[in-house]
């Protein structure tokens, strides 16, 4: 077992382990392609525990985190860069480590639909990738950033809770705040980008309404807007965004948001036959059509569009994981187990062989 946190962070980073989860009365732990790994190491103590702590953060920081029982933040070590999360739990302390990659991959790498990187070019509007925890939203965000950085002549600007990936200027100017480090809230800072001239704004997470309206109003101004929200599917993405207003307001927000979005891109991670994970995404580029039908509410009929609308982009699920498991790339019984509609892709896969 290394002597410090650095170096069991380095482990991780040799390994490509994504986390490190650690904690008081625990067996440190590894995750890697989704399953949680066992070290053996000998269970952590309070102090040792400390130690770790002291390494990332601040006396403030770690009595902020005394105080509030939580903390959310990042650290640099010298080979990478972590997203780090401390709690309380019933046993003691507890953290996890996610590690940032120092490489940003790029849409291509990614095998990223090609849809994506027009909606890159668009001069203004929103755009959501949305994702359960650990579906790899960060990272796709990060690459289509990182596509209007190198090919673009634009004014980035990024408002995370805590900053991940680190981009350098190239063909775009790109600058980065924090929150809590470089603004106090996301509001905050999401209302003075409004004048900081930017024409890309990235929020690391839509959290709540105020978020959400100010976000719109910027892309209404002239903005393209990137946002994140913990949804997995499309049309629950737009079910989540109505549903964060109350009764009166629905026929405004309706209105604003089928005019704002630009389309919504619902990632999930599932396991390949050779025993890595790939992404599957249900995708909405909202047409004339998917506009019209966001403004009546009427959101049912959106996914049949999405199902027929391949030609512009779109796929729903269960079409994206059905191709997987026709190209021999997953396991049927893992394409059925990720699905939201499980009954209706096993059909398909049983009218497919």
């Amino acid at each position: 077992m290394p002597a410090d946190l650095e170096g069991i962070v380095r482990i991780a980073a040799v390994h490509n382990y994504s986390d490190v989860h650690l904690g008081v009365g625990e067996e440190p732990r590894f995750r890697f392609r989704g399953d949680i790994i066992r070290t053996g190491w000998p269970v952590t103590d309070v102090d040792t525990f400390g130690r770790w702590t002291e390494e990332m953060l601040s006396v403030s920081l770690l009595e902020g985190f005394r105080r509030k029982k939580e903390f959310d933040g990042s650290h640099a070590f010298p080979f990478v860069r972590v997203r780090i999360n401390l709690m309380d739990s019933l046993r003691g302390l507890a953290m996890v480590l996610r590690l940032i990659p120092s490489r940003i991959a790029s849409l291509d790498e990614l095998c990223l639909p090609p849809v994506l990187r027009q909606l890159c070019t668009r001069p203004k509007g929103l755009v959501l990738v949305t994702g359960p925890t650990g579906s790899g939203k960060t990272t796709t965000l990060a690459a289509m950033v990182d596509w209007i950085n190198r090919h673009m002549s634009r004014h980035i600007l990024t408002i995370e809770d805590p900053l991940e990936f680190v981009h350098q200027s190239q063909q775009s100017l790109i600058r980065h705040r924090e929150v809590g480090l470089n603004s106090r809230s996301f509001n905050a800072a999401l209302r003075s980008a409004l004048r900081e001239d930017p024409d890309v704004i990235l929020i690391g997470e839509i959290r709540d309404q105020e978020t959400l309206a100010t976000a719109i109003q910027a892309n209404q101004t002239g903005h393209l807007v990137f946002g994140s929200m913990h949804t997995n599917s499309a049309v629950r993405t737009v079910e989540r965004v109505l549903g964060m207003f109350p009764p009166s307001e629905q026929e405004a927000i309706r209105r604003g948001l089928s005019d704002s979005l630009l389309g919504i891109v619902a990632q999930g991670l599932v396991k390949t036959t050779d025993g890595k994970r790939t992404a599957f995404h249900d995708i909405l580029i909202n047409n004339d059509a998917c506009r019209d039908y966001i403004q009546k509410g009427q959101l049912d009929a959106i996914e049949q569009i999405m199902e027929r609308s391949g030609f512009e982009g779109m796929q729903t699920s269960n079409q994206a994981l059905l191709k997987l498991a026709q190209e021999g790339r997953i396991d049927p019984a893992d394409a059925l187990a990720q699905s939201l509609k499980p009954a209706e892709l096993k059909q398909a896969l049983r009218g497919r062989q």
